[in-house]
Order: structure tokens, then sequence, then C-alpha cells
């Protein structure tokens, strides 16, 4: 029997049933980091207290995995809207990490021919999610600087028509926080949702959230991983209840898992620790900041987030030669023609910070002489 002999049909079908531009995609890469310094995910650098630990570790030893979880947390809901300042009359929903409301919100709106748009080069999630769902993705370029480009936003919004603009605030990969008035602009103009990406919020400590209730096309989109709980994979969508009933109704049951929402209830009680560690990562990104703006052949950029954008020449090889010095960190330059020899790092500890410096100096050095 040629064992080669099934893939043939099993390779039409894939052709016959699998979306065309499903199949033009790439799956999203996560590297290996094994053995490497990894700053290359923006995460926290700091564990828990081993107090804490052991204190969460009892908790969640009570959840009984036997069991689904609640199917629409209400208690846990309320406890999280007083503790990140859910303005009155608005509501919230959950979703397993920022992620799958970013899906929900475009699922909710894609009507054919519907056009999900934002400023690019921006969160990938964005363009996969508006393919996943059947909706045309219209990228608007920054401005060379990276600023938002008011005059091309508004043109292409008065043109694509879209039914949800994502904004992330600050930007994923370069950093910055749009100007205000230019994203009230585009709130003015949107014939549909607009929802700023707050993702950063912990360290841009800059926040749309108040103006929910005088913008009603506005939505603000948060996570909890940036603020140091990566693992458990919880994301929080805020807006006019109007707007999350619609959402919710297409929400999988079940989609926040019990031990998600045990170590989530636990962490509430605990976040001065969270901020504590968050002032940190900011006081530490200044210092980063002045490290890499004093290596020649370095441009960095400024940063409201837990990421330095730099741009170097031979980005390739020094991001090679980072790795071989055991640092992983990402290579951003091939994403967009703005981010031509652009990387990006994670804001870690002084210690890592001050091994990257490090790389990256002897990187540089031979990435001259290649």
């Amino acid at each position: 029997m040629n064992p080669a002999g099934p893939r043939q049909p099993v390779q039409a079908l894939v052709a016959a049933l699998i979306r065309p531009e499903v199949r033009a995609l790439s799956a999203y890469h996560v590297p290996p980091a094994a053995g490497l310094l990894k700053l290359d995910a923006m995460e926290n650098p700091y564990g828990l207290p081993a107090d804490l630990s052991r204190a969460l570790a009892a908790r969640l030893a009570q959840v009984a995995l036997n069991r689904y979880p609640p199917a629409d947390p209400q208690a846990f809901k309320q406890q999280l809207a007083a503790a990140v300042g859910l303005p009155p009359g608005m509501a919230l929903m959950l979703g397993n990490g920022s992620d799958e409301l970013i899906h929900l919100v475009i699922q909710a709106c894609a009507r054919p021919g519907a056009t999900v748009l934002s400023p690019w080069p921006s969160f990938v999630m964005y363009d996969m999610s508006a393919t996943f769902d059947g909706c045309r993705f219209f990228g608007v370029p920054l401005a060379a600087d990276f600023s938002l480009d008011r005059a091309a936003m508004l043109a292409a919004i008065a043109e694509q028509r879209p039914a949800v603009v994502f904004i992330a605030w600050p930007n994923n990969p370069t950093g910055n926080l749009f100007d205000r008035a230019t994203v009230e602009a585009v709130l003015e103009a949107a014939p549909g949702l607009v929802v700023l990406d707050e993702a950063y919020l912990p360290f841009a400590q800059d926040t749309w959230m108040p103006q929910l209730a005088a913008r009603p096309n506005l939505l603000v989109l948060r996570t909890l991983s940036k603020l140091g709980l990566a693992g458990i994979r919880l994301g929080y969508l805020c807006g006019d209840p109007a707007w999350i009933a619609e959402f919710d109704k297409l929400r999988p049951p079940y989609n926040v898992n019990a031990l998600t929402l045990a170590a989530a209830e636990f962490m509430l009680g605990h976040l001065p620790l969270l901020d504590q560690q968050a002032a940190t990562l900011r006081a530490e990104r200044s210092r980063l900041l002045a490290a890499l703006r004093a290596l020649p052949g370095v441009t960095a950029f400024d940063s409201a987030a837990n990421f330095v954008l730099l741009r170097v020449a031979a980005a390739d090889a020094v991001f090679a030669g980072l790795k071989e010095r055991g640092i992983l960190i990402k290579n951003v330059s091939r994403m967009h023609p703005l981010l031509a020899g652009c990387l990006r790092t994670t804001v870690g500890t002084p210690q890592e910070n001050d091994a990257f410096v490090q790389a990256l100096s002897a990187s540089l050095q031979t990435g001259s002489s290649s």
C-alpha cells in the first residue's frame, strides 16, 4: 500500500472545503524560547511572592474541576467592574483573552461586505480576525513618525464606511499613544463601532473608559495579561449594555474557565502588588530607553507600553546575534515598510535589560562587520 496515496484526496478536499483566504494565511507563530531570555511577548517579568503563590494555590485547590464554570459569573463581573472603574450604567463581558473579544465584535458586525479598519501597522489580530470572520480588512498607514494620520484616517472612513475601527492605545508594535483630538475626530466620523484597545493601560495610564457614556459608538477593550496575569488569559470588553448584550449572544458558553475565574478573583484582592510591579517597569522603561539611545546606531522610540521599538542597521543580523547570545526579542522589520530595520523588546527586570543592552551592543558590532 502506498502511504502517500491518501494524501492526494485529502489535499483536494482541503482545497475544496477550506476558504481560500484561510488557506492563504499562516498560523500565528510563537517561537520556542527554551534556554533563552524571553523578551519577545510583552510579559510582566515578575512573579508572585512565595506566600501569595501558596495562598493562590490553596484557592485554586478548592475549584471543582469536575463542574463547568459559571456561564455568566455576575458576582465576579461586578467585582471587576468596581476594580477597573466601569462608569455607571455601562456593562462588561469577559473573554478568553482580548483576542476572543476582538473576534466576537467583528463576528457580530460581519454583514456581507463589511469592512474592519485600523491604523497600520498595529496588532495583527485585527487583520486576522477580520479574515476569519469573512470581513475585508483595511489598514490605514501611519505617518512616518508613527503618529495617526488624521487626513488619511478620515478619508478612509469616508470611503470604506467601516463597521468596526480598532485603535490600539498605545499602539503595538510602535508603542506610542496617538493624538487624542485625532481619535476624537475618528469617533465623530466613524459610521460604526470604534474599539479602543487598552491592553497596555498599566504602562500608559491613559484611558478612554470615562468617555463610554458620552460616546455611543465607543467600546473599551482590556486584558489582564500585561498586568502580570498573561497565563490565565482573561480579557474584558466595556460599553453600553445594548452592545454588550448583542456580543454576549455569540460568546461560547463557559468561555472563561473555572481556574481563570478563581485566579482572577483572588488577584483582584491584590491589585496593589501588580500596580507596583507596573510602576517598577515604567521606571525601568525610562532607564532602558536611555541605555539604548547611548548605543551608536540605535534609534529607540518613545513608548507608553511595556516594550520598546528600536531601529538598527542590518536588523536580521542583529536579531540573529541576540539569539545566539541567548536573548529572544521580536523582529518586526518585515511587518510593514514603516517598520524597516525595527526590532521590539519587552521591558524586563533591571538585570534582564542590562543583559539585553550588552548583547545588543555586541550584536551591533557583529552585524556591522558582516
